[in-house]
């Protein structure tokens, strides 16, 4: 990833960016093209920014990361009133040293990212995610509030990640994976109590197109084919396949992480 036209290093500077008055009175910033910051933006040694960038209230930007154009850091949801969201204050957003937010990307309140992060294109990261270490987010791919993703996991293009998921260290997840987490697709006030998305335990693989259905587990290692759709616990390094998905086999040996 080169830099763009327009983008504006930081180096060997530490910034505090202050508008008196209302909360999130946003104000212009000669540190980058068109950069608007809001009250209280920490922004560390080295950062790059690319055009039209936008950093809400107390956002923190850690050390050499690079913002790429168009990007809105630190936004505050809009919650319908229907929302299973959680409601309340949230802290501001904390991107890691190293990390690469891409162009047109939305990383909301309240999120925790890990250092040498790659967030891509036009995806979006909501309020109370956490992000290991080099954790990788796909173009357009959509990771919904109150997930936890783990280090080295990577999460390809235009896949959703439903809200209040588990996600282990070192997972791969193929492009157009879709998750949910409500078997009553909004009916009834028992789903309230319930909702809960998928744990994917560390080293797993989902494959293109899976679709992975409300509080089921997927075991460390395991491999789900393209296109399967579980509706029930995957054992752990077991290979998966089908409608619904079914064990057709184990997981060769030398695919096994203990092998790389």
């Amino acid at each position: 990833m080169g830099a763009e036209q327009g983008a504006a290093p930081l180096r060997g500077r530490v910034v505090h960016a202050r508008a008196k008055g209302k909360r999130d009175a946003m104000k212009p910033s000669d540190l980058g093209l068109n950069l608007t910051l809001g009250d209280d933006v920490t922004i560390g040694a080295g950062v790059t920014f690319g055009a039209n960038v936008v950093v809400h209230d107390g956002t923190v930007i850690g050390d050499g990361c690079f913002i790429q154009d168009n990007v809105v850091l630190g936004k505050a949801p809009s919650l319908s009133p229907a929302s299973t969201a959680k409601r309340g204050e949230l802290p501001p957003l904390t991107v890691g040293p190293g990390t690469v937010v891409c162009t047109g990307a939305v990383v909301y309140r309240a999120a925790m990212l890990g250092p040498r992060c790659i967030i891509g294109d036009l995806a979006s990261v909501r309020e109370r995610c956490v992000l290991g270490e080099r954790a990788v987010i796909g173009r357009g791919t959509c990771v919904e509030n109150d997930t936890h993703i783990g280090a080295f996991t990577k999460i390809q293009s235009n896949a959703y990640i439903t809200a209040y998921m588990e996600i282990e260290d070192r997972v791969f997840i193929a492009p157009c994976v879709q998750t949910t987490n409500d078997n009553f697709m909004g009916r009834t006030e028992k789903r309230h109590e319930l909702i809960k998305g998928a744990t994917i335990r560390r080293g797993a693989r989902v494959g293109g197109g899976v679709v992975l259905c409300p509080g089921i587990e997927i075991g460390e290692e395991a491999f789900i084919a393209a296109g399967a759709v579980v509706t029930k616990d995957a054992p752990p390094r077991k290979v998966l396949m089908g409608v619904p998905a079914c064990v057709v086999r184990d997981v060769p040996a030398e695919e096994l992480l203990e092998n790389q």
